[in-house]
């Protein structure tokens, strides 16, 4: 193909968009764009972003030599970049690279104004933050990730809105956390992930411009002996924790939408209430505001073991429960019955362990012993994921649909997503949702069947049509 008459456009575009377009790319291919032309040179180091990542560099035969080449690479780009000016920092360094050498480049990038950086240390040998990075007058968000001790004597970080630390560890405990957070003034988005705070005499997170909260920690042996979340603006929370000692302060006056994953003390399963490490009530009490809803299965069994009360939820219009084969729904009929604007339900599966505590929504007591608060329940739709995942108790799942529709008169819709790959189990599903078309409670109630492994999906509806 002759292609002498072809236009080069990239290379006529004006710096600037070169520039732009290159800060979407890993630095090392950004860099290799200088074998293009005279052009391109150098364009690479003029960009406003920087991802630097040890290990695309990484030869596990030859890691030292490799390590040194990244090092050597990180220094040649700063060097050429000069006091340019940048947006977003990335380094992603591995036990190869020598802590002498990241503290200038951190440093470099804070004296150029850097607005967002992204920090991944992972070190064999103790590492600590320089000091200016708490100082900062430009940073809008950080991210710090993978054990590096963050020490520090003064932090004041005045356009600081995202915060997201992982797998850190705080010098002085709880008293880091709280003051690294009261020298954020307009902090709005805190992600904490794998912080140990379970080893703290306290935690406190007290933030009145927050608005969205992600707690995470997989810690199960250990529980935090007091957690205060002093939050009167936030909106969202998604909250990953063991039931804590005590929670002296919560404020979720603002609260929206919250994903709760409350766990019990590893081994304290099954226990009775009065063995209970913990209590929840008081975290629990504050949520009551929320719309949207999603409790765990750890939380379901949190509310039946160590929570004293369950709250009033008047604004609560969307509730998802996740299911598990070992945890009960005893405290699910109080969780309905406390939610009188309830318009969605939504359950990730319907295997439960089945107890004689388990209340009036679902079979596992005897149907004439049963007194559903189902009869009036405001709910509209009812969606069922992961239905028929564990195919053992495909009857039992079946039943419960059946008193579900059978039980509710306000519901307008059910959507059953089918984990199956038989287009005959789809079909007997249907059939068996046909011949309930009488028995429904709700005169207009819809009934959908979607499997999406298949892409198939059936509707019945009280007039007796059935789709696919």
């Amino acid at each position: 193909m002759d292609l002498s008459g072809c236009r080069d456009i990239i290379s006529s575009l004006p710096e600037a968009i070169s520039c732009h377009i290159l800060s979407f790319l890993p630095t090392k291919e950004a860099a290799s764009t200088s074998v293009l032309s005279k052009k391109w040179r150098y364009l690479f180091a003029f960009v406003p972003n920087l991802d630097l990542d040890e290990s695309v560099y990484l030869n596990p035969e030859n890691e030292t030599e490799v390590s040194s080449s990244f090092m050597d690479f990180v220094d040649r780009v700063l060097a050429l970049q000069g006091n340019s000016p940048l947006h977003k920092f990335s380094l992603k360094i591995g036990d190869g690279v020598e802590p002498d050498r990241i503290i200038p480049w951190i440093n470099n990038v804070l004296e150029r104004g850097v607005s967002d950086l992204d920090l991944h240390v992972y070190l064999e040998t103790e590492f600590v933050f320089p000091s200016e990075m708490f100082l900062s007058k430009t940073l809008v968000r950080l991210k710090l990730m993978l054990y590096p001790l963050l020490e520090f004597e003064d932090v004041y970080l005045p356009k600081l809105k995202t915060l997201y630390i992982d797998s850190c560890y705080f010098e002085k405990y709880g008293i880091g956390l709280t003051k690294l957070l009261s020298g954020c003034p307009i902090l709005e988005d805190l992600v904490l992930d794998d912080i140990p705070w379970c080893t703290w005499d306290f935690a406190s997170v007290s933030v009145p411009t927050l608005k969205r909260l992600t707690f995470s920690t997989q810690v199960r042996d250990e529980f935090p002996k007091s957690v205060s979340i002093d939050t009167p603006n936030l909106v969202y929370l998604k909250f990953t924790d063991t039931v804590a000692g005590k929670y002296p302060k919560v404020n979720f006056d603002s609260l929206v939408e919250a994903h709760i994953d409350l766990r019990l003390l590893q081994g304290h399963q099954g226990y009775g209430e009065n063995d209970m490490v913990g209590n929840a009530t008081d975290f629990i009490m504050r949520i009551c505001n929320v719309k949207t809803l999603y409790l765990s299965s750890n939380t379901l069994q949190v509310l039946t073991y160590s929570c004293d009360a369950i709250p009033i939820f008047n604004n609560l219009t969307h509730l998802t429960i996740e299911s598990n084969p070992e945890v009960g729904w005893q405290s699910l009929p109080g969780l309905l019955k406390n939610s009188p604007n309830l318009e969605t339900l939504i359950f990730q599966g319907l295997i439960h362990k089945a107890t004689d505590k388990c209340g009036d929504v679902c079979l596992c007591k005897p149907r004439e012993e049963i007194r559903s608060c189902l009869a009036s329940s405001p709910v509209k739709v009812i969606k069922i994921l992961k239905f028929g995942e564990i195919s053992d108790d495909m009857e039992k799942q079946r039943e419960q649909i059946k008193y579900f529709l059978e039980t509710m008169p306000n519901l307008e819709k059910m959507i059953l997503y089918y984990n199956t790959t038989s287009v005959e189990d789809v079909t007997e599903v249907s059939s068996r949702l046909q011949r309930l078309v009488s028995k429904l409670a709700s005169s207009t109630c819809i009934v959908q069947l979607i499997s999406d492994n298949l892409s198939l999906s059936s509707t019945v509806s009280t007039n007796g049509l059935l789709c696919f």
